[in-house]
């Protein structure tokens, strides 16, 4: 295995004299050609791990190795990472091409190999036809391509992306994603791109690191962090609505086992190995609303009680009381439910995931699978 274009080991950043941990001992490696978001809320960190990166911050403890080097100390404009933040920053007096120019400029870069790289990155952009165009006349996703292109221009290892399409409408999002996902796929970029949207996250990055209280609770392929959540966190984090949970025991009086709270419980699939440990203390059972359905009434279903019906386009979200715990269905919205309807559900055994009320884990339920 190719040793990774980025590490960040054992990253930590304090504030307020140390009371403050903003970026708390994070671990992780980024391939070359590869595209990791980092996701999480405001104030989790994933900014000021962004800012440490490039060199605007430097790390508490901890290293930074770009192809296998300690960046640690290196000044920012010697480490070759190239940074686009959320407001474009922009020189709107400049034309699309001076704008290009400017960090090859600076560099002192002859004039006929600044033109070349502008062109070539012009051609890149779609934004050919647009280099004598003033940066004031343009419109917000032609403005972040120039101040991506700007990047671009000097040919980082690496780029960093600050949630760069958050001042952006709906439909400019849309086509900056596209781009970008283009601009990836044809240029072979390194990309580290922060965002606080799971939709840009999902729809531009291979892997996605979900952060909260300055931590990674979980690095996993974009195509698969939401139905295999490795942390209590993650699972009511991710999706909209995000997984259901609910707090209980496991209970193998029956000869089976079975999860149960209060007046809610629910068999749990045959070849279930669960450590006696675990299975003895409480435990969090995760459910997405797509693994729930519903369905007539039979002896493997439950009856529960509608209590919100959320219209969402051809879809609708239902909020139902079952046994006295709080869950969410997605259903298709013809011939939806009414609020106060009594229905039954079907459940996907085979798609629950359970976590550890101890540590917030998510448990192998089969013996020799990794947690």
């Amino acid at each position: 295995m190719s040793a990774p274009k980025l590490s960040i080991v054992n990253l930590r950043k304090e504030f307020s004299d140390g009371s403050v941990a903003a970026v708390d001992g994070i671990d992780l490696d980024v391939a070359a050609g590869e595209t990791v978001a980092l996701l999480g809320s405001s104030g989790c960190g994933k900014s000021t791990t962004l800012n440490m990166v490039v060199g605007l911050e430097e790390p508490t403890s901890g290293d930074i190795r770009i192809d296998g080097k300690s960046v640690v100390g290196v000044p920012p404009g010697q480490r070759n990472v190239g940074l686009v933040f959320q407001d474009y920053a922009v020189f709107t007096s400049m034309s699309v091409r001076q704008n290009l120019a400017f960090g090859l400029k600076v560099r002192g870069i002859a004039r006929s190999e600044i033109a070349r790289a502008v062109d070539e990155v012009a051609e890149l952009l779609g934004m050919a036809d647009r280099l004598d165009a003033r940066a004031r006349d343009l419109g917000g996703s032609e403005l972040q391509r120039v101040a991506i292109g700007r990047t671009l221009v000097t040919k980082p290892d690496i780029l960093l992306l600050d949630e760069p399409l958050s001042n952006l409408e709906a439909a400019a999002r849309l086509a900056m994603r596209k781009e970008l996902r283009r601009l990836q796929k044809e240029a072979g970029l390194t990309i580290v791109y922060v965002t606080h949207d799971q939709v840009e996250a999902l729809s531009l990055a291979d892997r996605i690191a979900v952060m909260s209280a300055g931590k990674i609770k979980q690095v996993e392929k974009a195509s698969i962090i939401c139905d295999q959540p490795g942390h209590l966190f993650v699972a009511g984090f991710m999706g909209s609505p995000p997984m259901n949970l609910i707090r209980g025991k496991v209970d193998g009086s029956g000869g089976g086992l079975s999860f149960a709270r209060d007046g809610f419980a629910l068999t749990l699939p045959d070849g279930i190995a669960l450590d006696p440990a675990e299975a003895a203390g409480q435990v969090v059972l995760g459910l997405r609303p797509e693994a729930i359905r519903l369905a007539p009434q039979d002896s493997d279903t439950l009856a529960a009680t509608v209590q919100q019906v959320e219209p969402r386009g051809p879809e609708a979200v239902l909020t139902l009381d079952c046994a006295g715990q709080s869950l969410k269905v997605i259903v298709p919205a013809s011939g939806r439910p009414q609020e106060g309807a009594d229905v039954h559900l079907a459940f996907d055994r085979s798609a629950l995931v359970l976590f550890s009320g101890k540590t917030d884990l998510r448990l192998p339920l089969h013996a020799g699978e990794a947690a």
